[in-house]
């Protein structure tokens, strides 16, 4: 399916409000925003192509704790297919445990699909790491640890690049999509749904956003489904400038944008 079709598609129902059932993702460069979103456009970069953005972190228990960053850094050569290097990462201190998220995604973003990932997280009660390569093509995957399964799509996701295409679709309001597009089918759906426009004050600005919630399945996290909240930008960069998710211990987190600047050049992948 080409890219003009697929954001007809997308459009389409999701203005109606209807259930989506998506397997596309429109790859869409945003034209509002900065000199250098407009440089990507013109390259056929995506709009996020060496963003960085930088994060206040508070949660419910403690209040604000530390700070945080996305980046998205490259082009990185996986196996021959050129991606995006994207990465999300915070650490702080809750009294004498040491708090650490960091999740990393090597994304296609010329077929809307996951490579690698990686993930460290280091909580009070818990640590855990993973290790995971995708063959888009052969919908499969392999873990380090020996695990293994088929993926139900060949454009599959990860936890971390699912946020960056959510900043593609179109997000009407009172809309539902639904994602077969995890890459362990056990993780599927995911399950958005648009909520609201709110006006968000942060260190970075003030911003008219887009509420949207996205229903996870993670067992190993969450009793039941996970959900997850972001505001983003209501503009075609889809800035996440607000985020909410949950700890262990420590409760409800909120991440609230302090910048989001543009890297001349490249930002330099992270180490593999």
């Amino acid at each position: 399916m080409d890219e003009t079709r697929r954001e007809r598609e997308w459009t389409a129902l999701g203005a109606r409000g209807r259930l989506v059932v998506g397997t596309a993702v429109l790859l869409r460069t945003g034209t509002a925003g900065t000199a250098a979103t407009a440089a990507a456009q013109a390259t056929g970069e995506p709009h996020f192509a060496n963003e960085r953005l930088t994060y206040r972190v508070s949660v419910s228990k403690f209040g604000t704790i530390g700070r945080g960053s996305m980046t998205a850094g490259g082009p990185v050569d996986v196996r021959g297919t050129m991606t995006w290097a994207l990465r999300f990462e915070f650490q702080t201190r809750v009294g004498p445990v040491k708090v650490v998220n960091r999740t990393e995604s090597w994304f296609d973003a010329q077929r809307g699909a996951s490579l690698r990932f990686h993930k460290h997280e280091k909580h009070p009660l818990s640590t855990h790491d993973e290790s995971v390569e995708l063959f888009p093509a052969e919908r499969r995957w392999e873990a380090a640890d020996g695990a293994s399964g088929e993926s139900p799509t060949d454009m599959p996701l990860d936890e971390l690049s699912y946020i960056y295409v959510l900043r593609t679709l179109p997000l009407e309001v009172d809309s539902t999509y639904q994602l077969n597009r995890h890459f362990d089918a056990a993780r599927n759906p995911t399950v958005i749904r648009v909520l609201r426009r709110d006006t968000v004050q942060t260190p970075a600005g003030t911003f008219p956003t887009i509420v949207v919630e996205m229903r996870v399945k993670d067992t190993r996290r969450y009793k039941g489904d996970g959900v997850l909240r972001f505001w983003f930008s209501d503009d075609d960069c889809r800035v996440p400038v607000r985020m909410e998710s949950s700890l262990p211990i420590v409760g409800s987190a909120v991440l609230t944008l302090e910048s989001r600047v543009h890297i001349a050049g490249h930002i330099a992948a992270q180490p593999r």
